[in-house]
């Protein structure tokens, strides 16, 4: 079961029983402020919890004065806007954060390792690319290996297709013909920014440093695209994602308490951002 993306006038959201909320992935200004009543009135009637609303920052007091809380911000998101990560919550134990001392232990860790990585190598005879349709049954068969649920349907290769047909770049590390980790790139290119995301390493493989190795190959690739800012929201318990994304250069920002259900459980979300507009470039594709 996966939550259904659609459209409220000419906004993007997410909504259903399996996050138990609402995602307003992208806001449209014409349809600005009467969203927010909209978007209330469907949380009521369908019972959900929580509100989660990505928006610029034109609209950041509209929401505050519905209740909307700060969650986590990014600037230069919207080509130079700031973007607000925000939350309204419709129960308490959705909002309180129960994890709050082992989140901190998380953020701690990562940020001892702030900038420290170096560029590396996956391993001889090891082949990394961009993904194409071709690899899609593969991968799908990653993902539902190293995710048991996951918030959209990355265990349908029909899925992956259709996204590498919109706005998605995959990417992969191939071992001996095997595609043993993977990630994905997916972009606004009207706003300028990408999300970096969907990184799934088979347990074998893990501790080789793969990630950070495929997060420079992201970078270097959508930068060619004028991507300005990166940004990615990881698990906040998750040591190894959370001590990549610090390694890299990339800036922790905010927390999104309870935000997706993953595995079975409603799980908090730390989000990082770096600008790469002050990087140099170089292509790592091959």
């Amino acid at each position: 079961m996966h939550d259904i993306v659609t459209r409220i006038g000419n906004s993007v959201i997410q909504h259903g029983n399996y996050n138990d909320r609402i995602y307003l992935m992208k806001l449209s200004r014409g349809d600005f402020p009467d969203i927010i009543d909209t978007l209330d009135t469907m949380a009521q009637d369908n019972g959900y919890s929580k509100i989660f609303a990505k928006v610029p920052r034109y609209a950041k007091d509209g929401f505050i004065n519905n209740g909307f809380i700060i969650e986590a911000s990014i600037p230069n998101f919207y080509n130079g806007e700031q973007a607000f990560f925000m939350a309204k919550f419709f129960n308490e134990q959705r909002r309180q954060n129960e994890k709050s001392e082992e989140i901190n232990k998380v953020l701690e860790e990562a940020q001892k390792r702030a900038a420290d990585s170096k560029v590396i190598e996956p391993g001889t005879g090891s082949l990394y690319r961009i993904c194409g349709a071709q690899d899609a049954p593969q991968m799908a068969q990653v993902y539902k290996r190293v995710f048991a649920t996951y918030p959209f349907p990355i265990h349908d290769p029909g899925y992956i297709v259709e996204t590498m047909n919109e706005n998605v770049i995959y990417f992969g590390i191939w071992s001996q013909s095997k595609v043993v980790a993977l990630s994905s790139a997916e972009m606004d290119l009207e706003s300028g920014n990408a999300e970096m995301t969907d990184f799934a390493t088979l347990p074998e493989y893990r501790g080789k440093g793969l990630s950070v190795f495929l997060l420079q190959l992201m970078e270097s690739e959508v930068r060619k695209r004028q991507i300005k800012t990166a940004y990615s929201i990881a698990r906040a318990l998750s040591f190894g994602m959370n001590i990549t994304f610090s390694k890299m250069g990339y800036r922790y920002c905010g927390t999104l308490i309870n935000n997706t259900n993953i595995s079975g459980r409603f799980e908090s979300m730390n989000v990082w951002y770096k600008s790469l507009l002050e990087l140099p470039d170089s292509s790592l594709c091959r």
